[in-house]
């Protein structure tokens, strides 16, 4: 990547917002990761636009030009947000709506026990200087007019701290020693790790020394921040670069600590186990291969969260982990509750978690119509995310045990389609409810209409009965007594 001085700024947004600086005499540059990404060929979804003045007059200001909408102005922190609708050239295609952010040259920093930055006034020097790394802090004026003293004509390059040095080194490193970058921001630890991952970068070594020795600081940051920083992190390409730095760094005992538990090889006579956490690693990189939903992707994070704690090594069997399945599957709860996730999310990483080990079983038992039935009962409209998080579950070496898993799997999908088609019972509702079994026996609500109920589903799903509500009436006319004695 060869050194530029001057960007090629055709955005119509900034040729306007840069108009419309000149007319009030206010300096504005483009900022981070605009001109980041532009360095590197990509195209930026949101703007970023830092003033040497009064940042919120200026937004104000951008509304009655350009007509934005959406204007929030958060006054303590000298930023405002908009979104912003494209000038029409004329192209062909829709224009899509840009997210713009107006900021004062500012800096900030935190206090030893506090979640919430100081934030001050800064020259553009001082604000690119407290910038996170060195491939963010650099600027682009879209003034057209040089103002100052003829300082930064349109499109000229401002890079005091060498970031196009760093893009062409593939390396995240801080514009200041970066003990001080991350005392001022304490989530810029985990920003670091993040940025490596999503570029494939490496970290510099005083950068890596630093997030070793500081990380324990993140403890002061808001969880909101570090799991939408670890999330956009699962969302990566290559996610398992991320983890595995967190993990070597000691960030992740912070972050996610079940996930730090689970590096470890054992050996016990002729039978040892695979290292859980770098299996997991692969199998989180597996699903990123083949989907972008990032939950199905942190299904493959936490599926086996649970085998250290049910690791037992077996005389003549060998290492099991009886029960991680549901362990893990109860342990979400709390997780996603520290972790301040959408709880609206958890009933489908429980399913994920629980009936991931079903399939694999299924196939080696027996593919019995029952079963299959069963399966896609509880897998529901998840079938599908539940069977890709079991093949990015194959992670052995021995082509002959890929081969063959890859088969079972195959088959167990195959017989799922057949029974599906013929018995539709996914997202299925059992063929009498609560309030006809409480009519049929003139009982009032209480354990023996949820036994009943439960009763009838399970003679469906096992094939005793069809799925038809005459069915269901006459099984539990005939049955009542057997089913409640049994309970």
């Amino acid at each position: 990547m060869s050194e530029l001085n001057n960007l090629n700024i055709n955005d119509p947004i900034l040729v306007e917002i840069g108009e419309l600086a000149d007319s009030l005499g206010v300096q504005a540059f483009v900022v981070g990761g605009y001109v980041r990404d532009l360095l590197l060929g990509a195209v930026s979804k949101d703007i970023d636009v830092m003033v040497i003045g009064d940042p919120i007059a200026f937004s104000h200001e951008v509304v009655r030009k350009t007509g934005a909408t959406g204007l929030v102005i958060f006054e303590k922190f000298r930023t405002a947000q908009m979104t912003i609708q494209p000038p029409d050239t004329g192209d062909a295609g829709e224009s899509v709506p840009v997210k713009l952010e107006i900021v004062g040259a500012r800096k900030e920093s935190y206090d030893a026990s506090s979640r919430k930055p100081h934030v001050e006034e800064a020259t553009l020097e001082e604000d690119l200087s407290r910038r996170d790394f060195t491939i963010n802090a650099m600027a682009v004026s879209v003034n057209h007019k040089g103002l100052h003293a003829g300082k930064y004509a349109f499109g000229e390059l401002v890079d005091p701290f060498e970031g196009q040095k760093a893009l062409a080194k593939k390396t995240i490193d801080t514009p200041l020693e970066p003990e001080e970058t991350f005392s001022e921001d304490p989530l810029r630890i985990l920003r670091a790790i993040r940025f490596a991952c999503r570029f494939d970068f490496s970290i510099s070594q005083r950068v890596r020394n630093a997030i070793v020795k500081m990380n324990e600081r993140l403890r002061i940051v808001s969880q909101e921040r570090i799991t939408d920083e670890f999330m956009k992190m699962l969302s990566a390409a290559r996610p398992s670069v991320g983890l595995k730095l967190m993990q070597d760094t000691g960030v992740m005992k912070i972050v996610f600590p079940e996930i730090s538990e689970l590096p470890g090889v054992d050996q016990r006579q002729d039978h040892h186990h695979k290292d859980v956490f770098l299996h997991t690693l692969s199998v989180v990189d597996n699903l990123a291969r083949v989907s972008d939903d990032v939950w199905l992707r942190f299904a493959g994070l936490v599926h086996d969260i649970a085998k250290p704690e049910t690791k037992k090594f077996v005389e003549g069997v060998g290492w099991t982990f009886h029960g991680h399945d549901e362990i893990g599957a109860r342990r979400m709860k709390k997780i996603f509750q520290r972790m301040r996730q959408p709880m609206d999310r958890l009933p489908y990483l429980e399913k994920l978690i629980r009936l991931h080990l079903r399939p694999m079983a299924l196939a080696v038992e027996g593919v019995t119509d029952s079963a299959v039935r069963r399966l896609l009962f509880e897998a529901g409209e998840d079938f599908e995310d539940l069977m890709r998080l079991c093949r990015a579950d194959i992670t052995s070496k021995n082509k002959e045990l890929i081969a063959e898993y890859s088969r079972n799997y195959e088959l167990v999908e195959i017989r799922a389609k057949e029974v599906e088609e013929k018995d539709r019972v996914r997202n299925w509702k059992p063929p009498i409810n609560g309030d006809e079994i409480m009519e049929m026996f003139g009982i009032k609500p209480g354990r023996e209409v949820g036994v009943l109920k439960k009763a009838v589903e399970t003679a469906v799903l096992d094939g005793l009965i069809p799925n038809d509500h005459d069915a269901a009436v006459e099984y539990l006319r005939l049955n009542r007594s057997n089913l409640l004695s049994l309970k």
